[in-house]
């Protein structure tokens, strides 16, 4: 005779002491897609996540206490967004790509690579700000690839990560923005 685990012994004896029947009772439950991936923050730090969801980091280097060594990153470059493009695009003008073009140049050879992140501010939703900063850091890294500058990662906040408060106009123009991190 099989052994039943206790929890579903009870369960099957509640649902037949309720007149119920099995099929009634059940019900299919829908997770998220697993997709196994790998990225960079823009600490430089690398991240993986493989086949049983656990996350990891890539580097080997570690401190004496475990914890990981990352890549130096820096903050080398801002773009305020408003000077880039137009409202509630994501096409780069011919000046914002002339711009891009010499600051990838000038960088490229002074680091490994670059982290994209873009950002917005809380006027529109969450989903739809996100898809903008998304569509506006890809522009960027477009420009950079186009120049040759290696990519680690591109990165979405949309409003998650404001650098001021959204309770003026001066400050959620300050919070659209795309960053690059530039990795040593």
């Amino acid at each position: 005779m099989k052994k039943i685990p206790a929890l579903v012994a009870i369960g099957a004896i509640a649902l037949a002491l309720s007149g119920a029947s099995v099929s009634a009772q059940t019900r299919t439950v829908v997770g998220e897609r697993y997709v196994p991936t790998i990225w960079v923050d823009p600490d430089g730090c690398e991240h993986w996540v493989l086949d049983d969801g656990a996350e990891g980091f890539m580097t080997p280097h570690v401190t004496p206490n475990g914890k990981p060594v990352c890549r130096r990153g820096e903050l080398c470059g801002m773009m305020p967004t408003d000077q880039f493009f137009a409202t509630d695009k994501h096409h780069i003008n011919r000046a914002g790509r002339d711009r891009l073009e010499a600051f990838f140049n000038s960088k490229r050879g002074q680091f490994r690579g670059f982290v994209v992140a873009g950002h917005t501010d809380s006027r529109a939703s969450d989903e739809y700000n996100i898809g903008l900063s998304q569509r506006r850091a890809n522009a960027v890294a477009g420009v950079a690839r186009s120049v040759g500058a290696r990519l680690f990662a591109v990165r979405a906040y949309g409003e998650r990560d404001p650098r001021v408060p959204n309770t003026s106009a001066a400050n959620m123009a300050e919070n659209r923005r795309v960053e690059i991190y530039c990795l040593r």
